[in-house]
């Protein structure tokens, strides 16, 4: 029907199947589609962001950039490679460490606003090779933490879960979680910093 947009149900998004289909009709430039697959997946991937920002105006802003660059590389998700939340997920992961950077390169007396820090990036191929050297180095500092903040980490941002469900999952109280999550990412900073010299 005219002006009707499907939006995928949960258990679509679980299976994946949709966000297949709702990904391959993007990169065709439906419209249509990319609406609805900001409905199915704006939320889980809003929470990534913020988790990884913690500011909730500077993550909406990047929510948009991530939407931006999906509906760019929308062409470049292939099912045989992972599952398409997975992908999502990374994309958003990415752009918010981004952000992230730029809000630390920002000049102290706060001179430049967080639209002027938040860059537009290209994704050609110095860029992806430069992502492809980040992952490399983030995968060798990840494997110095001990496997359940390893694990934890993880969980929280490849696979987007909340404290609650990591601490049910893991069997950890939610105090514990946090404290895993901060201490592993200060961990997995200050290792990064050392080797990028």
């Amino acid at each position: 029907m005219a002006g009707t947009r499907y939006c995928p149900n949960m258990s679509d998004i679980a299976s994946g199947n949709q966000l297949v289909e709702l990904l391959a009709r993007c990169a065709l430039r439906d419209r249509e589609a990319f609406a609805a697959l900001y409905d199915a997946t704006s939320a889980k991937l809003f929470s990534v962001i913020q988790r990884i920002l913690g500011q909730e105006a500077v993550a909406e802003e990047t929510l948009q950039e991530v939407y931006l660059n999906i509906w760019q590389r929308a062409g470049d998700y292939h099912a045989g490679k992972g599952q398409p939340m997975t992908w999502l997920i990374s994309v958003a992961r990415y752009r918010a460490i981004d952000a992230l950077r730029s809000q630390q390169r920002r000049v102290p007396d706060g001179s430049h606003d967080a639209v002027d820090t938040l860059e537009e990036r290209s994704s050609g191929p110095q860029k992806l090779a430069q992502q492809a050297g980040e992952a490399v180095a983030l995968d060798e500092c990840l494997d110095q933490l001990a496997d359940e903040r390893r694990q934890c980490l993880q969980l929280a941002y490849c696979e987007g879960y909340t404290h609650e469900e990591l601490s049910q999952r893991l069997g950890s109280p939610i105090g514990t979680i946090k404290s895993w999550i901060r201490r592993s990412l200060l961990a997995v900073r200050d290792c990064l910093e050392v080797l990028r010299g």
